[in-house]
């Protein structure tokens, strides 16, 4: 008996001790999961003070004609009628947290000076979500931009340019009516969409179209397309699928292209086969014979969309390498851009990236250049019998002149 007695005293005490245990740990989570409420909602950190808030950077920016340029890749003058433009035209408004100018100097300080998200959010002190939610509004106002200014001003082409009408090219260019040509512009893709992204470089891009006119305006563009797809097959998405939007050159009229696309009506390609570049001539012997000769007076000009092409990438250096947002988001920032860049040059404002390459019409920056893949000739695809001739006969009135 005296047994059992200790032994369901025993129990009792493993019992008490159990509860105790108990007891301890419910108290524990209770202090824990207060510390966690009071971390939370009751000790929050301190807002963050700068030394001048963000309205008031933009403003002191805006003020300063350098300052402007850098951060915003345009000058005063040029950003205000931006602003009025975007604003009156295509909804940008402001709000509580920020005022349309601070959004739209947010967009263009992003995409000018490549800086993320964070990096605004510091410097502007808004919010992660008031950055990201500015910078899609303007995005979108900016497309809309982009269906009104990027298409021909003159969609008969009735004009001969005034490029045109100097003796090197009058009269045997003055069908000519711009060029066309791809780009590819780097983002940054997902692991398991590397492989369709990877251009010849071995870099993941977008192979973007685009048709420039002779004043170095973007006329028609195309984004969206993989890197790893032929040019080819870009402008015949481009002319087929888009072509109620795209601007075909009317009979008799022609764009230049180079040896990746076929010479076909309407599109003069260069000779094959034969010194074409700029840097090829310039780096020997000045052209000899007829072929030459047409190349280099064909390259001179066609250059304008290479030009068009690097101050895009120059002066908005987001595109140099766009962030990793979704494939059709990219797509629009490029196009975005490209609306900004009609803009500045249909402004006939001083604009020193547009300057540098009005002086020099051979001049192409070299920091754009270098992410642009190698692209194969056209090889084998059939080019127009009579669009030979008609180069051939140019090619005789050219040299023999």
């Amino acid at each position: 008996a005296l047994d059992g007695q200790l032994d369901s005293s025993d129990e009792e005490v493993r019992n008490l001790l159990l509860e105790d245990a108990e007891h301890e740990k419910q108290v524990m989570e209770s202090i824990f999961f207060f510390d966690m409420y009071h971390d939370t909602y009751m000790h929050k950190n301190k807002r963050r003070k700068a030394p001048e808030s963000g309205q008031e950077w933009v403003m002191r920016n805006l003020a300063d004609k350098t300052e402007c340029y850098n951060m915003s890749r345009m000058t005063p003058p040029m950003f205000y009628r931006l602003h009025d433009l975007v604003v009156k035209s295509y909804g940008l408004n402001s709000t509580s947290k920020s005022n349309s100018i601070e959004a739209l100097e947010m967009f263009l300080w992003m995409v000018g000076a490549s800086q993320s998200v964070r990096q605004v959010d510091n410097r502007l002190q808004r919010s992660l979500e008031t950055v990201q939610r500015n910078f899609e509004k303007v995005l979108k106002c900016l497309v809309k931009l982009a269906a009104e200014i990027i298409r021909p001003v003159d969609p008969e082409f009735k004009t001969i340019h005034r490029q045109l009408q100097c003796p090197r090219f009058r009269p045997h260019f003055n069908d000519c009516i711009g060029a066309i040509d791809g780009t590819h512009v780097e983002v940054v893709v997902p692991n398991d969409k590397m492989v369709q992204y990877l251009c010849r470089k071995g870099i993941t891009t977008q192979n973007v179209l685009a048709v420039v006119d002779f004043d170095m305006r973007f006329t028609f563009v195309l984004a969206g397309w993989l890197g790893s797809v032929h040019d080819m097959r870009v402008f015949n998405d481009a002319t087929n699928k888009y072509k109620a939007r795209f601007p075909h050159p009317p009979l008799g009229k022609y764009y230049l292209v180079d040896s990746v696309y076929p010479n076909r009506a309407g599109y003069l390609a260069p000779y094959k086969g034969t010194k074409y570049h700029l840097p090829e001539f310039r780096n020997s012997t000045m052209p000899r014979g007829m072929k030459e000769t047409f190349n280099f007076a064909h390259s001179s000009l066609r250059n304008v969309v290479e030009r068009a092409f690097e101050v895009l990438k120059i002066k908005w250096k987001m595109l140099l390498k766009v962030p990793g947002y979704p494939p059709a988001k990219q797509s629009r920032i490029i196009v975005a851009c490209m609306a900004l860049h009609n803009f500045i040059r249909e402004s006939k404002l001083m604009d020193a990236d547009f300057d540098r390459c009005d002086r020099d019409e051979h001049y192409v920056p070299i920091e754009a250049s270098m992410s642009q893949p190698r692209r194969p000739d056209t090889g084998g695809l059939e080019e127009d019998r009579n669009m030979n001739t008609f180069r051939d006969q140019l090619v005789n009135a050219l040299y023999n002149t």
